[in-house]
């Protein structure tokens, strides 16, 4: 009889992957960011072709934000906004660099999520796309050297068109991989991209299961991941040596669909990506701790049109105008759905305004650490625990963009301001509260408030010597959406 209480008392202390752990003081926070995918990809925000049941369900169980923006509408300058908390006005990289790389990097003076969560004792990983630091000589933006105690995936922007590349990056030493690459013939932002005639080894796959080690040994303590996915950019190299973008080893659920191949590439690819963040999930739950872990889904810009597939096939902008490359809605307005089991609240549709940056406040917040001075960020924690009500609002959001002739916006409230060129354009004004795709631009009818968005915008913009507009402004403009909301 002892020994049988003896037993029953070590079964109920020993851990058990089927029970909650003890929940933590700091709770471990996944961000998972998608590349290119847009406002209406995904089932919960009204796709109807491509099929996403892990995301449409933490949606449903979750909180659903309808008033989440990227930091940019380009890769490079979204993700700097996003890991220093600053808007485009203030942060370092603002812009995709081209030929010039050595200004698409942080500096050692920039201040992380990544470095303020290692100060309040969590471990951090990155798996997947950087495009803040390559490896060149005085290169200060490695992610190791900004805050990550492990990186596995892409440092260079070109090299992660490619989902099929000669090697990856484990830290700062190269991986080689077993796939062969058949160069562009041209370097851009200093790589020579391609496209593989030997494929073997799927980035993605690699990524996502490096992904899955990190949680599995990390468990125990506090721990950030930023798991900043490729899925569904376009190996835009490979779009022009062979004509398809939308690199995927099958096509999945999709194979028999009349559409060609590069839409059944995009379809399969944000399928496959649903699926492993379903496999993350589960495996939260097997170590039980589901419930110590907020996971937070995203886009790092809106929809593109690369890759060779269709658009239109999918709608992925959904109500909105515009696309990659546009300060309209369609080009930084993107999802953001945030799981955080037993602690924020179920099947809840947020119309709160917030962007990239305010990951770093929240993350500070949840972590009990302070967050930096400098930064142009709210935390969206009492969102995610529940109090709504004790949410703080930000007065504006801010954007500006260097290609295309260059542009800036600005969202204050249901006022939606571009201009385009920046300093010297004409504004437009939107009402976004009745005219979703920024169809009717009413600035003749509102001089006061066209006056005070033109002072938002001067207030943002702090003069950076490494980013001067490109371009001329582009002719045809997008067309408007047509601002019917599909959720």
């Amino acid at each position: 009889m002892r020994l049988k209480v003896i037993l029953g008392l070590l079964l109920l202390l020993a851990p058990c992957s089927l029970q909650a752990r003890e929940p933590l003081d700091k709770p471990n926070i996944i961000f998972i960011m998608a590349d290119d995918l847009g406002y209406g990809d995904l089932g919960c925000y009204g796709q109807e072709k491509i099929q996403t049941p892990v995301l449409d369900q933490m949606a449903r169980s979750g909180i659903q934000f309808r008033n989440f923006y990227a930091g940019c509408t380009v890769c490079a300058s979204s993700r700097s906004v996003l890991m220093t908390g600053q808007h485009m006005g203030h942060t370092w990289v603002r812009g995709n660099a081209g030929g010039d790389p050595s200004v698409q990097t942080l500096r050692t003076s920039d201040v992380t999520v990544a470095e303020r969560l290692k100060a309040a004792g969590y471990a951090t990983a990155l798996c997947g796309k950087w495009g803040l630091g390559d490896a060149v000589e005085r290169n200060t933006g490695l992610p190791n050297d900004q805050g990550f105690d492990f990186f596995y995936g892409y440092l260079n922007q070109v090299h992660a068109h490619n989902y099929y590349p000669e090697f990856l990056w484990r830290n700062k030493e190269k991986e080689q991989l077993r796939n062969v690459v058949q160069g562009s013939g041209r370097a851009y932002a200093g790589f020579e991209g391609g496209w593989a005639t030997k494929r073997v080894d799927y980035s993605h796959d690699l990524v996502v299961e490096e992904a899955v080690k990190f949680i599995e040994r990390s468990k125990d303590a506090p721990f950030f991941l930023y798991l900043a996915l490729t899925i569904p950019h376009a190996n835009n190299e490979g779009t022009r040596g062979t004509g398809d973008g939308q690199e995927v080893p099958d096509y999945g659920i999709y194979k028999d669909k009349p559409w060609k191949k590069q839409d059944k590439g995009q379809a399969a690819m944000i399928t496959r990506m649903d699926s492993d963040i379903g496999r993350l999930n589960a495996l939260l739950k097997k170590l039980g701790i589901a419930e110590n872990t907020v996971v937070m889904f995203t886009s790092d810009n809106g929809h593109h049109n690369e890759g060779g597939h269709n658009p239109d096939t999918f709608d992925p902008n959904g109500p909105l105008r515009g696309m990659k490359r546009d300060l309209y809605e369609g080009g930084i307005r993107v999802p953001l759905i945030a799981h955080w089991p037993g602690v924020a609240p179920s099947g809840i549709i947020s119309d709160h305004i917030g962007y990239f940056g305010d990951l770093m406040s929240t993350a500070c917040d949840l972590a009990g650490v302070d967050t930096p001075s400098n930064v142009d960020s709210v935390s969206i924690a009492p969102i995610l625990k529940g109090h709504a009500k004790k949410q703080t609002e930000h007065t504006y959001l801010y954007w500006e963009f260097y290609e295309q002739g260059s542009k800036q916006a600005v969202r204050e409230g249901n006022w939606k301001a571009i201009r385009m060129p920046m300093f010297t354009g004409p504004i437009e004004l939107y009402d976004l509260s009745k005219d979703l795709g920024e169809a009717r631009n009413i600035a003749d009818t509102h001089p006061d408030v066209v006056k005070r968005m033109a002072a938002y915008m001067k207030q943002a913009h702090v003069p950076n010597q490494n980013w001067a507009p490109r371009g001329g402004v582009r002719q045809n403009q997008p067309i408007p959406g047509d601002g019917k909301p599909r959720f």
